[in-house]
């Protein structure tokens, strides 16, 4: 009780008279006053850095684990990758080769002949390289009935290799009578642009990829 009493007597006008359990409490007072203050501007500020640093922490974690899981998958991506490859690379060589091509471009305007259809245009243009191919333009204008067309389609697909025609800005029209009056006899004309493509060989593929890869820089 002495000492609540020393408080309650206290002179403010005279700190040094104060006895010294009091100025040893009021001194421990102020030291906690001074660490709660400087812990409320500094270690505050530590805590939250150690917070980011911490989300930061499970962030850098997560994406280990993702590619740590893709490392360890990796060996048989790479062999599927392989595999696809080699398929590629197998249905590639069913195409038309570049000594082939020539003869190719004979049967495809022979098997027209044959299907009935009157050639008037069929023009091969200059090829263009790709990756693994090289696509060959003709100009080509056809005319003949439906079931002629038919005849010429079916006999394309029947050629001893794999041949590709892709049609470009081609159409199939009437053919318009040659006097007004008269009839187009169910005759149709198609008229157009069509590709078809050969493979490249391990050393056209070659400069290909070279010459694409000096294009970009």
């Amino acid at each position: 009780m002495s000492f609540l009493t020393d408080i309650q007597n206290l002179d403010r006008n005279n700190v040094g008279g104060w006895p010294q359990s009091v100025k040893i409490f009021f001194t421990a007072l102020l030291c906690a006053v001074v660490l709660l203050v400087g812990w409320y501007f500094f270690v505050s500020d530590q805590q939250d850095s150690l917070n980011t640093l911490a989300g930061k922490e499970n962030q850098l974690k997560q994406e280990f684990a993702t590619k740590q899981a893709k490392s360890v998958n990796l060996e048989a991506l790479q062999q599927q990758l392989d595999e696809m490859q080699d398929m590629l690379r197998q249905l590639l060589r069913q195409l038309p080769s570049k000594t082939e091509m020539p003869e190719l471009l004979t049967d495809i305007s022979q098997t027209a002949q044959a299907a009935g259809l009157d050639t008037e245009l069929f023009q091969p243009g200059p090829e263009t390289p790709k990756d693994f191919y090289a696509e060959k333009p003709i100009s080509l204008r056809f005319v003949g009935t439906y079931h002629q067309f038919g005849t010429f389609i079916s006999g394309v697909a029947s050629l001893p290799r794999v041949v590709i025609l892709t049609l470009h800005d081609v159409s199939l029209t009437p053919k318009a009578p040659a006097k007004a009056g008269a009839a187009g006899g169910g005759q149709l004309v198609l008229q157009g642009t069509v590709k078809t493509y050969r493979y490249l060989d391990d050393e056209e593929s070659a400069a290909a990829s070279k010459n694409k890869a000096g294009a970009k820089k």
